[in-house]
């Protein structure tokens, strides 16, 4: 079992822990709904220290970026934020991923916990022939997400960035009031990005270990009269949920669940006028469509559907589910997974199977919280 700096804060503190991509990680303080609503009307903070940290660095760090993976970085500007994802030979999704821009030869990848080390391994391998250096520094380094209409409130009682000038997925190093941080990746900064896992306005920061408890504190002391809670893995599940995006490990995988990015519904990731790892197959998906589509379904019966359930249409199977909950914004049940495409149409009734009964429901977009 691995730990983060704060897990004994987190016992300290009172959370349900729990086992998760081999981390004993928080699973909720005051419970999973309170959480997450507080996210979606004030602000709440999550431990998510268990996700990697990769440094890539060297003259052809941009060139090598751009071929084992699906984006384009020749013309990403520096401190600038993308989402994107590994994908193998066959197009198959490994992984998402943000990659920042931290230098014209110098870019962070945080890649998910459980395939961290997958991830490092991954690039290595593909590295030869660049004039790269890669660096796992996900053991060293802390990080914590800041989430919620109050976020930007908060976080700029704390560092000296004008957050108002911060976009949507671009980043900044910045210094904190009354901290003197140590690390050179960083110039001895604080790395802060607007982006996050809820669907909400917010910001993720990244920092060795030693200051994080320290940061923990003051985010909790200067949110209290925003109405900040800490929160757990339980409810950032039911929050990225809501808003559809991916689980890796669960909405896809490249042994249990391989899919594509065309499949996965993030097709926009790609760009399809440079050459990269799986393009020829993907490009032949794309022509063709005959692939799956990832979607959302919505019940209008009671029920709570869960991974593996399965999605019909006039008696014929058209589908399964990879996730699912009850939303606590919409007060039912709601779920994520691959339809066949002739039913992928927003509003088309469905029934989800749960146990023995059939469910109604009907396919939305992924995002089924606006």
């Amino acid at each position: 079992m691995k730990y983060t700096a704060l897990h004994d804060v987190h016992v300290k503190m009172g959370a349900k822990m729990t086992e998760f991509a081999g981390f004993h990680m928080p699973l909720w303080y005051k419970g999973i709904e309170e959480e997450h609503m507080a996210v979606r009307r004030r602000v709440g903070v999550f431990d998510v220290s268990h996700m990697g940290d990769i440094i890539v660095e060297g003259k052809d760090s941009t060139e090598f970026l751009s071929y084992i993976l699906p984006s384009d970085f020749s013309n990403v500007p520096v401190m600038k934020a993308v989402y994107t994802a590994f994908i193998n030979h066959r197009g198959i999704l490994i992984d998402d991923t943000i990659v920042t821009k931290l230098g014209e030869d110098k870019y962070l990848v945080v890649p998910n916990a459980a395939t961290a080390d997958l991830i490092y391994h991954w690039m290595f391998s593909l590295s030869g022939g660049y004039s790269v250096n890669l660096k796992n520094l996900s053991s060293q380094l802390s990080s914590l997400a800041i989430q919620g209409p109050n976020a930007k409130d908060v976080m700029q009682r704390l560092v000296t960035a004008d957050l108002n000038k911060l976009a949507f997925f671009q980043a900044t190093l910045t210094d904190m009031n009354d901290l003197s941080i140590s690390f050179s990746d960083f110039n001895d900064s604080l790395y802060l990005s607007r982006t996050g896992y809820t669907g909400e306005d917010g910001f993720e920061i990244i920092v060795p270990n030693e200051y994080i408890e320290t940061i923990w504190k003051r985010i909790l002391d200067e949110g209290k009269d925003f109405g900040i809670e800490p929160c757990g893995l339980g409810a950032r599940d039911t929050l990225r949920m809501e808003k559809g995006f991916l689980l890796s490990g669960q909405d896809f995988h490249p042994q249990h669940e391989p899919r594509t990015p065309l499949e996965g519904g993030i097709s926009w990731i790609i760009n399809w006028d440079h050459e990269f790892l799986g393009k020829e197959t993907l490009l032949r998906m794309k022509e063709e469509k005959k692939y799956d589509l990832f979607r959302g379904v919505i019940l209008k019966d009671r029920g709570i559907p869960r991974h593996g359930y399965e999605i019909y249409k006039d008696g014929e199977k058209i589908g399964y589910l990879t996730s699912g909950t009850m939303s606590p914004v919409l007060k039912t049940g709601i779920g994520l997974g691959y339809v066949k495409r002739q039913y992928i149409k927003v509003d088309t009734e469905i029934y989800v199977k749960i146990r023995k009964r059939m469910v109604k429901g009907e396919i939305r977009k992924p995002r089924l919280v606006k």
